[in-house]
């Protein structure tokens, strides 16, 4: 009897605890469809089934949902309005919406993570897709800007930089905050998937100071000698067998007292280990996708390229992002 009891308790607790994943779910769906925008007035379900070509049982299950869990309210009869939740994504037509995070958590880091048992087994790894979320990704990535950009601003006030070069540029997100503070000096952005590239090149098409160049960083050589090289969080598409060789060349195209600053999750971090270490599980299920580096072995990069590791600080300590930056020895 008491086994039984313990059963019970285990498998409830186990409910319980996947409940959040429920919230994380519908938002999701409701991102993904602009559920949310089109809620934002009473509406039934009938009419949005019918004018967005939805299948209408689904939706009727999804808004049921959103009533249980307040995302959604019953505002009279058969009519339902989106509930005002701090925690809702904004629409998808929002570049800053942080839908976008959701989206790369249920396409990308979820279905990576559920082929744990087959792929332990057979180590028959997936292969990440950079043309197809290469897009997701560069948007995802923006989200860190916010937080990342003072203490960049700092190191290039600081040390007088003028001219930047950032490896893996996405959208160019960091390059045109730069440009608005800092009109004057240098910005070249490089980034290898052409999709991203060119959305970059027509965000920074009227800002004279800012080239992009779609290009992988390993072919690249830079025309002059770069103050400063950024790799925003880069680290993980590179095998630690080439990191040290793409860092020593990358070293090659900087000035005298030339820097590379480094965004990237560490592993084994002081803090925020349980995100570093779903994170890190999640790049380990690709083929091409690569663990993070430990602090020690950031450091012992930094070493066999002839520079040091000057700063690491935290950008997000509960998630164990750093911002490190790497100078020339001597």
């Amino acid at each position: 009897m008491i086994a039984e009891y313990v059963r019970l308790f285990k498998a409830r607790s186990w409910m319980k605890r996947n409940m959040p994943f429920l919230y994380s779910w519908h938002a999701y769906v409701g991102y993904e469809l602009d559920l949310f925008e089109i809620f934002k007035s009473p509406k039934t379900i009938d009419e949005v089934a019918a004018i967005h070509s939805l299948e209408l049982e689904l939706l009727e299950r999804w808004v049921e949902v959103g009533v249980s869990i307040k995302y959604l309210k019953e505002v009279s009869r058969n009519r339902f309005k989106t509930s005002k939740s701090f925690m809702l994504p904004d629409s998808k037509k929002d570049p800053k919406s942080v839908g976008i995070l959701l989206k790369e958590m249920m396409e990308l880091h979820i279905p990576a993570l559920l082929t744990y048992p087959a792929i332990m087994k057979t180590d028959e790894r997936q292969t990440f897709d950079h043309e197809q979320h290469g897009t997701t990704v560069a948007k995802t990535s923006s989200l860190l800007e916010q937080l990342a950009y003072p203490k960049l601003i700092q190191l290039v006030k600081k040390n007088h930089i003028q001219s930047i070069v950032d490896v893996g540029c996405g959208h160019g997100g960091y390059l045109q905050k730069l440009s608005q503070e800092l009109p004057e000096i240098k910005l070249t952005g490089i980034e290898i998937n052409e999709e991203v590239a060119d959305e970059a090149a027509d965000r920074c098409m009227d800002i004279p100071n800012i080239s992009i160049t779609c290009m992988d960083v390993e072919e690249w050589r830079a025309e002059s000698p770069a103050d400063l090289i950024m790799m925003n969080n880069l680290l993980h598409y590179i095998s630690p067998e080439k990191r040290v060789s793409l860092i020593q060349n990358l070293s090659i195209c900087l000035s005298s007292s030339g820097m590379i600053s480094i965004i990237t999750p560490l592993r084994k971090p002081k803090h925020g280990k349980q995100f570093s270490s779903v994170f890190n599980s999640f790049f380990t299920a690709y083929d091409n996708l690569y663990a993070l580096p430990t602090k020690k072995e950031l450091s012992s990069i930094a070493e066999q390229s002839n520079m040091k590791l000057k700063g690491l600080k935290p950008i997000i300590r509960e998630g164990g992002w750093y911002f490190a930056t790497f100078v020339k020895k001597g």
